[in-house]
C-alpha cells in the first residue's frame, strides 16, 4: 500500500509539472501550452450527416470503409475515360456527369472536372473506428429540425433555386436572383468560401480543404486555403468580450486544460453556415490526438433549428504546402452572370411581345 501511495504521488507530481493531468508527451510551445501549430487536410469521404440507412449507427467496419473509398475511387476515375467524338448534345435540362451527387453542379451543364475534386480518399477514422458521419448529436448524426423560424429562412432561400431551364424563370417575381449582385450567394461573390469551409464551424468541402494554425501565447490563427479567409482568435482567459459583428463572427478563445475552446458569436446576417442566423453561436474545441492530428469539435446554437447540434473529425497533418486561392470580391465570372441574366430577361420580354403581337392579329 506505501508503494502504491509513492507511485500515485509521483504521477502527481508529473502532471503537475507538466501542466496537465492527461497528455504529458504532447508538444508544448515555451508557455507549456499544446502546440497545435501546423498545416492540415481536413478532406474525408465521411459526409457531415449520417446516411440515413445507418440511423443512430456511429462506426463502420474496415470493409465497410473500404467500399465507400472504392465507390469513390471508381466514380472519380470516370472523368478520366476519353469523350466519345461522335456523342450526341446532352439531352435537355444537362446531362449527369461522374458522380451522381455532383450531378446538379453548375444547372447539369458541367461543373468540376473530377481533377479539381479533392474529397479524400476514405472515412476517417476517430478513436480507432470509421465514422459514419461528423455530426454526432443528434444521435442519428442528422441536423436536428428546423424551427419555425428556421423554416421561414429556408422557404425564402429556397425561393431563389430553379431547375436550370435556361430561361428568364424569374422575370414575373417582384426581385428575381439576379437584380442586384449583393443577391448572389458569398461564395460566388468570393467573399467567404462555400460550405462553411471557414467555419465556425469548420466543416471538409468539395476542394482547398488545407488549414493552417499559427499560434502565439495570446492569439491562435486558422488559415484557411478556401477564400484564404483568416481567423484571428485572441486568447483571453477571464474576459470574454466581442468585437463588432463580422462574416466569420467573433471569436475567443481559452484554454481549458490541454483544449482550446473557441466561442464565437456576433456574425453578420449571412454567416457562412447555410440556413444559420446571425444569432448564431458555434464553441470548438481543438486539442491534440497524437503529434501529427488534431481533434476538432464543435457545437451550433442557433435559433433556426428546434436543438443544438454538434459533431468532430480529425485534422491529420501534411508536409504539403498551402497555396494563395486566388478567388476576389469583384471577380469577371459575377459580371458575368449578371450580363448572362439581363439577356435572357431581353429574350423573355421579346418572345412575351411576340406573342402579344401573335394574338392582336
Amino acid at each position: 500500500m506505501a508503494s502504491q501511495r509513492i507511485i500515485s504521488t509521483a504521477l502527481a507530481l508529473v502532471a503537475i509539472i507538466t501542466g496537465t493531468g492527461g497528455q504529458a508527451d504532447v508538444k508544448r510551445t515555451a508557455s507549456g501550452q499544446p502546440d497545435l501549430t501546423g498545416t492540415y487536410n481536413v478532406a474525408t469521404l465521411t459526409p457531415l450527416q449520417r446516411p440515413k440507412r445507418y440511423s443512430e449507427k456511429l462506426t463502420i467496419t474496415p470493409a465497410e470503409a473500404e467500399k465507400i473509398s472504392e465507390y469513390w475511387a471508381r466514380n472519380l476515375a470516370k472523368d478520366a475515360t476519353p469523350s466519345d467524338p461522335e456523342r450526341d448534345a446532352p439531352p435537355e435540362g444537362g446531362a449527369e456527369i461522374y458522380a451522381p451527387e455532383f450531378s446538379g453542379a453548375a444547372g447539369k451543364v458541367g461543373g468540376y472536372n473530377a481533377f479539381y475534386v479533392d474529397i479524400g480518399e476514405s472515412n476517417f477514422k476517430l478513436d480507432g473506428e470509421y465514422r459514419t458521419s461528423i455530426i454526432t448529436h443528434p444521435k442519428n448524426g442528422r441536423m436536428p429540425s428546423l424551427s419555425a423560424q428556421g423554416q421561414q429562412a429556408a422557404k425564402a432561400l429556397q425561393a431563389f433555386y430553379h431547375e436550370n431551364t435556361g430561361t428568364a424563370w424569374w422575370i414575373d417575381l417582384p426581385q428575381g436572383p439576379y437584380d442586384d449582385p449583393e443577391l448572389r450567394p458569398l461564395a460566388e461573390r468570393c467573399i467567404m468560401g462555400f460550405g462553411s469551409t471557414s467555419g465556425p464551424p469548420a466543416l471538409p468541402v468539395m476542394y482547398n480543404n488545407f488549414k493552417r494554425v499559427v499560434q502565439t501565447d495570446d492569439h491562435v490563427v486558422i488559415i484557411n486555403e478556401m477564400n484564404h479567409d483568416a481567423r484571428v482568435i485572441p486568447i483571453r482567459e477571464t474576459s470574454k468580450t466581442y468585437d463588432m459583428p463580422g462574416w466569420l463572427g467573433s471569436s475567443v478563445g481559452h484554454w481549458e486544460g490541454d483544449t482550446l475552446v473557441i466561442e464565437t458569436q456576433n456574425f453578420r446576417d449571412e454567416p457562412g453556415l447555410t440556413l444559420a442566423s446571425r444569432a448564431l453561436k458555434v464553441t470548438e474545441r481543438l486539442s491534440r490526438i497524437d503529434e501529427n492530428t488534431l481533434r476538432y469539435a464543435f457545437t451550433v446554437n442557433d435559433p433556426n433549428w428546434s436543438e443544438p447540434w454538434g459533431g468532430e473529425y480529425p485534422w491529420p497533418a501534411t508536409e504539403e504546402k498551402m497555396y494563395e486561392y486566388a478567388c476576389h470580391e469583384g471577380n469577371y465570372a459575377l459580371g458575368g452572370i449578371l450580363r448572362g441574366a439581363r439577356l435572357l430577361e431581353e429574350e423573355a420580354l421579346s418572345r412575351r411581345q411576340g406573342e402579344a403581337a401573335d394574338s392582336a392579329e
